[in-house]
């Protein structure tokens, strides 16, 4: 049986629009989903919407259920929540989480389905693959109770590392970034902001998750002797000066990259996939994170609204998509 489906598609760099398309069954253990909401991964998709993947990267940056090949034509994404409306009976009706493009139905094998927590409003699980990430980071940088934090970029993901933080015992956490406005964001999440020129030193880690030169810059001066400056940027295509001459060798510091695509070193031999996306939405119970949503368009409006966020026009941290009486 096929099902009536709406597409976002990227046709070329900096022209999106929407597409007929289809959703052909489900077989035996797969679903049907219709879609309720999806958010914009802003950083990832702007760099997409741009054109901006490196070809040598092509492979690497392939969402789960991705078509199309960059730079385009191709239909990119993957934070997408929604109702299993045919499958197992173990996820009929239920509310799921998928690593699916922006579109309006789709069928996709079981397993890659998330239930989200009762306790979990399906709007805000939208933020589940951007606090994954978050959890993923935290992992790999194994934070102390005490620690002198700093996270330098109020992003998704930088707020999202900041938020998890916050529940450390005992530790300083300060949110920096060059907008102000942030601060408001910061304080709904419980976490004292700075500006980068008046942020604290002698931090033990800094988590830098501004995608800019200037950011992972203040993140080194800010990172005490033997610390760590973990690294949640991806540059796409642009090259990144750094300052490794001055106090880089004598304070033996450590710049470290971590990425979600892998699961941590840390839990991999203990953790799954699975196992990391579904406590990513058990933690989203907490109604803090809502601060994280910052604007909302019907699903017809997201060719515009993309434009508009890559050509940044249109600030914030996660766009949400809303689709038919989602409510």
């Amino acid at each position: 049986m096929t099902h009536a489906a709406r597409a976002f598609w990227l046709r070329s760099p900096g022209l999106g629009e929407i597409r007929d398309s289809e959703a052909t069954g489900p077989a035996d253990g797969d679903v049907l989903v219709r879609t309720l909401y999806s958010g914009v991964s802003r950083g990832t998709e702007s760099l997409v919407f741009r054109g901006g993947v490196p070809e040598s990267q092509h492979t690497a940056m392939r969402a789960p259920f991705q078509e199309g090949d960059f730079p385009g034509p191709v239909k990119y994404g993957y934070l997408s929540v929604g109702v299993v409306e045919e499958g197992p009976a173990r996820l009929l009706g239920r509310t799921v989480f998928c690593l699916y493009p922006h579109q309006s139905r789709y069928v996709v094998p079981a397993s890659a389905v998330t239930p989200v927590p009762e306790n979990v409003p399906a709007s805000r699980a939208v933020l589940a693959g951007t606090v994954e990430t978050a959890v993923n980071a935290l992992w790999d940088a194994a934070p102390l109770i005490g620690d002198r934090i700093a996270v330098v970029g109020a992003g998704m993901i930088g707020c999202s590392v900041a938020a998890l933080l916050a529940r450390y015992p005992a530790v300083r956490v300060q949110l920096v970034d060059s907008d102000l406005s942030r601060a408001a964001v910061a304080e709904a999440l419980g976490i004292d902001f700075a500006l980068p020129g008046d942020a604290l030193d002698g931090c033990d880690l800094v988590v830098h998750a501004s995608a800019s030169e200037a950011g992972l810059a203040r993140s080194l001066e800010l990172v005490a002797s033997e610390g760590t400056v973990l690294e949640l940027s991806w540059y796409g295509d642009r090259r990144v000066s750094l300052p490794l001459g001055e106090a880089f060798h004598s304070g033996r510091l450590v710049l470290r990259a971590s990425q979600v695509g892998t699961v941590s070193p840390a839990r991999a031999s203990r953790r799954t996939y699975a196992d990391r996306l579904a406590l990513a939405l058990e933690l989203l119970a907490d109604p803090a994170f809502d601060a994280l949503i910052s604007g909302e368009c019907a699903f017809e409006e997201l060719p515009s609204t993309m434009a508009a966020i890559a050509a940044g026009e249109l600030p914030g941290l996660c766009h949400r998509v809303r689709y038919g009486d989602a409510p």
